[in-house]
């Protein structure tokens, strides 16, 4: 049993604290946040190269077996899934030094709180530490997006509170009829038993099952749960915005990890249960999505809609539960977290630059540095609007590959590349309006340039952007990667032998 597998949610729970001791001392703060980041970041790494050999391998808290105590399963996806977030989290703490952490003492407490939540939601094999976790995310989260105070934050963050307490609700009484049916939590064990539930109890199952399935569609932001994703993201300060787009791949992660291991293949009664209804929110989400791009007049907002529109294709992917749709969904989940997170950097770092217009879609005078800032920007543009060479283009032909089969597909294919053409019509327009258009300035109201961008905003924002070439570049053995991934991921017989032991799972009915 390997003890590294806790550290992922060890390190900032260390951090955190220690941050708080010393939130009097920026510089400190800054040393301190950017080592453990770095730490996280070494270990994801070692974790990711532990988990490619496909073995299993639990942690067992306090040595207590499963299901009696609280356990981490680390396995190829979770494996994945920390070390994006680690990636992601380096890039955003770089981001960070530009002086948001300086709006306020906590944010990089936060920030590791926000990590420590993340982590843990990635890496527990239970359901009810599932919430815990989801509970530590949110909670940092709120902070995150009041950071730096201000009337349209404060509004943001109530609609984010009141929507996500509901969800947290939903989540209680979704864990209580599991267990009232069940008599377990814990993931492999459930694996193990919903395939014996039958008669009245079913329903009860299935209605748990379908709340877990709400529970994640809000995370995830799948129409019609959405709505709150646009107001929040673009309320938020830069570097909080950017982790922001991890968290709804959280709630993708949950709906393919609960949905495939148990209520999956094997899940008897409530096998697949939550699968005819992704498809047809997906394809909503991508319409939804798209025209919020088109009618966007302000380049956050627009950057926002982009990513309930990526939401979209991810679950199209998603939404087949087959091996060559999961590698789709997750080679999306990588390049749509990296790209969305560069866009709202980026989107702050243009507006910064240009005086009282900031991010409306106005032509302004020219900016500064506005051919870096025009070069990042178009680079990112074509990546998250699926355009060649970059992740997205592949990303898109690999959802479109897998919708093939379908008695669908003719829709799928249709609204998946409609809806593309509209996002590149929005990003198009805005690229235009910032970067060719122009207006003299008023010599009554002269504009005060800013600074140039300082080394540490545009080399995260560099990185991120760089990370959707690298998709593309290495995409051969990314692809194979996931591909194995998905293949341990719709044979769950493997991780319920590593967490319960052989002997609970030997002759089990239906188990491959």
């Amino acid at each position: 049993m390997s003890h590294w597998i806790v550290a992922p949610i060890v390190i900032p729970a260390f951090a955190a604290p220690l941050l708080l001791l010393v939130r009097r001392a920026p510089h400190l703060q800054r040393k301190v946040s950017l080592a453990a980041t770095a730490l996280l970041l070494a270990v994801g790494i070692a974790l990711y190269g532990l988990a490619m050999d496909g073995t299993v391998r639990p942690y067992f808290l306090g040595s207590w077996p499963a299901p009696y105590g609280i356990v981490l399963v680390l396995d190829r996806l979770s494996a994945t899934m920390v070390l994006l977030t680690a990636v992601l989290a380096s890039a955003v703490a770089l981001y960070s030094l530009n002086g948001w952490d300086e709006k306020g003492h906590h944010f990089h407490s936060l920030f590791q709180f926000q990590l420590m939540g993340i982590n843990g939601a990635l890496l527990t094999g239970d359901v009810f530490n599932l919430f815990v976790f989801f509970e530590v995310m949110l909670i940092a989260s709120y902070g995150l997006l009041l950071h730096g105070g201000g009337s349209n934050r404060l509004r943001a963050g109530f609609q984010y509170v009141a929507i996500n307490l509901v969800g947290s609700t939903l989540f209680l009484v979704a864990v209580g009829l599991i267990y009232g049916v069940t008599g377990t939590l814990n993931m492999a064990d459930l694996a193990v038993k919903v395939s014996q539930v039958t008669g009245d109890s079913a329903a009860i199952l299935r209605t748990g099952a379908l709340l877990l399935f709400l529970v994640f569609a809000l995370k995830a932001a799948l129409v019609p749960l959405h709505w709150w994703l646009p107001t929040a993201y673009a309320a938020a300060p830069a570097p909080s915005a950017a982790l922001f787009a991890i968290m709804t791949k959280v709630g993708a992660y949950c709906i393919i990890r609960v949905f495939t291991l148990i209520f999956g293949a094997d899940g008897g009664a409530a096998a697949f249960v939550a699968a005819p209804w992704i498809l047809p929110a997906a394809l909503v989400t991508l319409l939804i999505g798209a025209l919020g791009v088109l009618a966007s007049r302000v380049l956050v907002d627009l950057v926002c809609f982009a990513v309930v529109w990526s939401m979209g294709s991810l679950l199209v992917a998603v939404s087949f539960f087959d091996a060559q749709g999961l590698t789709a969904a997750l080679y999306y989940t990588l390049h749509s977290t990296l790209i969305g997170a560069a866009l709202f950097l980026l989107s702050n770092l243009i507006a910064t630059r240009r005086g009282r217009w900031h991010g409306l879609l106005q032509p302004s005078p020219s900016m500064v540095q506005a051919g870096l800032m025009g070069g990042l920007f178009f680079l990112a543009a074509i990546a998250m609007a699926g355009l060649p060479p970059l992740s997205g283009f592949i990303g898109k032909l690999m959802i479109l590959a897998a919708a093939w089969p379908s008695a669908l597909a003719g829709w799928i294919w249709a609204i998946v590349l409609a809806t593309s053409l509209v996002v590149i019509v929005g990003f198009s327009r805005a690229g235009t309006v910032l970067f060719w258009k122009s207006e003299a300035v008023d010599a009554s109201h002269p504009e005060p340039l800013p600074e140039p961008v300082r080394i540490a905003p545009l080399t995260a924002a560099i990185l991120l952007v760089s990370g959707t070439a690298l998709l593309a570049v290495f995409a051969g053995p990314v692809t194979r990667q996931l591909e194995a991934t998905a293949q341990q991921l719709l044979d769950p017989a493997p991780y319920i032998a590593a967490v319960l032991g052989e002997q609970q799972t030997a002759g089990l009915p239906g188990r491959r």
